[in-house]
């Protein structure tokens, strides 16, 4: 199974190359990508996360899990004005947590496992998530939606928590 890579590594935070086609060999990484985030446990993993520069997500926020939603080149098209505040995290920081506000609800346009073009409405924690991951795609982690002190403090504790680790 693949690891996530630690941050500060430079895929993470370089933005990710588009997809041209959906292939057995992307098919086989979202199955990948499924199983990863379900052994961390967490809602969603970008591929740049587990070290592939491609524009690939999967997100399942369902209760009995089993439901990932297999996103291509996700593009928001529309977000809320109404935001949603929720504690993120990510497996390539690990050890801190942030409260980051999000458009409570957003329409995304994505490429689905069949290679379909399709659009979709997430609201709360599935738009949450969704916008996790294209901040992954685009190179942007979560705490950089953070002021740069409280985003200063956070990578303090990481580091203090990698050492006790």
């Amino acid at each position: 199974m693949r690891t996530c890579l630690p941050y500060p590594h430079p895929i993470l935070q370089t933005p990710a190359a588009a997809v041209t086609g959906i292939t057995p060999g992307i098919r086989a990484l979202w199955a990948e990508m499924v199983e990863v985030m379900d052994a961390m446990p967490g809602y969603g993993l970008a591929a740049v996360q587990v070290g592939v520069p491609l524009r690939l997500a999967v997100v399942d926020c369902s209760e009995g899990r089993g439901r990932a939603i297999l996103l291509a080149n996700p593009a928001v098209l529309h977000a809320s004005v109404q935001t949603r505040d929720h504690e993120e995290a990510s497996p390539n920081l690990p050890g801190v947590s942030a409260v980051i506000s999000r458009p409570r609800a957003m329409t995304v346009r994505y490429m689905n496992a069949d290679g379909a073009v399709e659009e979709r409405d997430f609201v709360h924690l599935w738009a949450t998530s969704v916008q996790h991951q294209i901040d992954h795609l685009n190179g942007i982690m979560y705490f950089d939606h953070l002021s740069p002190l409280k985003r200063q403090m956070l990578l303090a504790k990481a580091v203090k928590a990698r050492r006790r680790g």
